[in-house]
């Protein structure tokens, strides 16, 4: 006890030995000082009144200018409050402390007892379980928005940093420890190594997480509250921006995403969240697939009508002609989601409605409407559910209405099931699209057209992007086309793009004879598509051949045989980079 009379009875308590190890002001110990002394002489509760009025008088109310050594107290966790509804520290006023009640901490007393600040934490010991493991992380989290409280106080708060931080460093060379002598992999340990975080974009992810395993106080969404957590001054809140931005690590690999929000002053907000496959990974580590994925899979092999296509390629993977590339290039930004933010604010577009297009691509076959398609989906960052419209007629004759609108009602289904938005990929909608025919017609006329007529109905309410691809854009009924708010064409490559597909296509590792050139096969006009069979069909012929070397007649026999064979028709779906 050597210690507590030490403190309680030296008039100086700068000389203490204690004093050094509070990481305070004078003040602030002089306080503690009083405190410890009442504590001893049997007062555990003391109102902040009574502490000012004895240590600083009562005349001309000078103790009012020290309730901030109290509430920088509160801060440390020297002291607490004992009343039924603590203040919130952080916003309370100096006046709304005065009439509380306050008592030194069990850390107080600790310190006061053993006479050390050394914070004791447990053996290192491995990791049972990955809880055991947040639980650490959650704690650090805490400090962290400890960290960030205190420098939003206007008033001198560096020594409650100092003694934050330092308990901070321990408990994260802690965390190290334990996860050095850990033998099982924990989950979120090693989602961070894979995905290469560092320190900063690991808090940003750790604090999200907190707030998914139960929100506290105060919500980490907001873009500024996770930004001041890993920062100490302005420079650092507006360089730090960066991690939280479309190109970032965390955003663009899709570890998070965010929603626009309208703030009561009408600007835009963004609140931030786990993705939800990544979260599942976290919170179900037992589980080894991604559960959506797995989800929507196991929902498409239910029924008959779509693909689920996982797109591979992106837009920049594709050759398209240059006018082509521009318009896709220009739709991305129409559907992105700062674009389409705006024009929530602007009262144009319904926030609860999220992205809508209704896309046509049109143009020759084998041009890569199908490819780009796909790719516009990986671009986006959405799975596509592709139906042949081709087979519309063999599969619903008789039942023509009934059928169109099952299509888009198991759409529907698999997105409200799946809590996905996949694009609907609409292929060779040559027939739902074509004109209507007038008059009483046939019985295959009636049909036809009733089940046009549905379609119209379902593309004018249709929620979500849609895709249809057709040959020809003239034969398409006027009343469609103005269902569509994107027309895009697809035209036959020119001589440039023709060599940049045919320069990526050759087969690699192969013989070819000394005097091939690129040079007259580009000549011919061919599609990517076109291009893509020719080159396919010249290898299987030279790969029998006892000498199998690439020669330019026999890249010229496929391609007469190509145009003289009218293939123009066949499903070809492209060309990638």
């Amino acid at each position: 006890m050597k210690n507590v009379i030490d403190f309680i009875e030296t008039k100086d308590v700068q000389t203490t030995v204690l004093y050094p190890q509070l990481k305070c002001s004078t003040d602030e110990a002089k306080i503690l000082q009083y405190m410890s002394k009442r504590y001893i002489q049997g007062s555990e509760e003391i109102i902040v009144l009574e502490i000012m009025q004895d240590i600083y008088g009562e005349q001309e109310y000078e103790y009012l200018y020290h309730l901030q050594e109290v509430k920088e107290l509160l801060e440390l966790g020297w002291l607490h409050q004992k009343t039924f509804t603590p203040i919130k520290i952080a916003d309370a006023t100096m006046l709304e402390l005065l009439n509380s009640v306050v008592a030194l901490t069990s850390s107080f007393l600790k310190v006061l007892e053993e006479g050390s600040l050394d914070v004791e934490l447990p053996a290192i010991k491995p990791y049972t379980d990955h809880l055991e493991y947040l639980q650490d992380q959650f704690y650090r989290i805490e400090l962290y928005q400890k960290m960030s409280a205190i420098r939003h106080n206007v008033h001198e708060n560096s020594l409650g940093i100092d003694r934050i931080g330092s308990k901070l460093k321990l408990l994260e060379t802690r965390i190290s420890d334990r996860i050095a002598q850990t033998k099982d992999d924990i989950a979120l340990n090693k989602f961070f190594k894979q995905k290469k975080l560092d320190t900063k974009e690991e808090i940003l992810f750790l604090a999200l997480l907190r707030e998914e395993y139960g929100s506290s106080e105060v919500s980490l969404r907001d873009m500024n509250t996770l930004i001041d957590l890993i920062s100490t001054d302005e420079y650092e809140r507006i360089k730090n921006r960066s991690l939280l931005e479309e190109g970032s690590r965390l955003i663009g690999s899709g570890i998070m995403d965010y929603e626009e929000l309208l703030n009561p002053f009408g600007g835009i907000a963004r609140s931030f969240f786990i993705s939800e496959e990544v979260l599942q990974s976290i919170i179900h580590p037992q589980k080894k697939k991604k559960a959506i994925k797995l989800k929507l899979d196991t929902l498409i092999k239910e029924q008959e009508i779509f693909e689920l296509v996982d797109p591979e390629t992106t837009l920049d993977d594709v050759v398209l002609h240059a006018k082509t590339k521009a318009t896709l290039q220009a739709l991305i930004k129409q559907v992105d989601k700062d674009v389409v933010a705006r024009l929530v604010a602007w009262g144009i577009k319904d926030k609860k409605s999220g992205i809508d297009a209704r896309i046509i691509f049109y143009g020759p076959p084998g041009t890569g409407k199908t490819l780009t398609s796909y790719s516009l989906g990986k671009t986006l960052k959405r799975q596509v559910l592709s139906f042949d419209c081709s087979k519309i007629l063999s599969m619903y004759v008789g039942e023509s209405e009934k059928n169109v609108r099952k299509i888009f009602d198991t759409y529907y289904d698999l997105v409200a099931k799946s809590k996905t938005e996949p694009i609907l990929l609409l292929n060779e909608a040559d027939q739902f699209l074509s004109a209507r025919t007038s008059g009483a017609g046939s019985g295959v006329e009636q049909m036809h057209n009733q089940m046009q007529n549905i379609f119209l109905e379902q593309i004018e309410s249709f929620k979500g992007i849609l895709i249809a691809t057709t040959n020809l854009l003239e034969n398409i009924d006027t009343a469609f086309s103005r269902r569509f708010n994107y027309k895009i064409e697809f035209k036959k490559p020119d001589e440039k793009q023709r060599r940049q597909l045919w320069q990526m296509m050759l087969p690699k590792n192969a013989d070819f004879e000394d005097t091939f050139s690129v040079d007259e096969l580009v000549k011919y006009q061919l599609t990517g598509g076109q291009i893509s069979l020719i080159i396919k069909n010249t290898a299987y012929s030279v790969a029998v051949k006892e000498n199998p070397i690439f020669t330019l007649d026999e890249f010229k026999a496929q391609i007469q045989k190509e145009q003289s064979g009218n293939f123009d028709n066949e499903r070809l779906m492209g060309f990638i980079k």
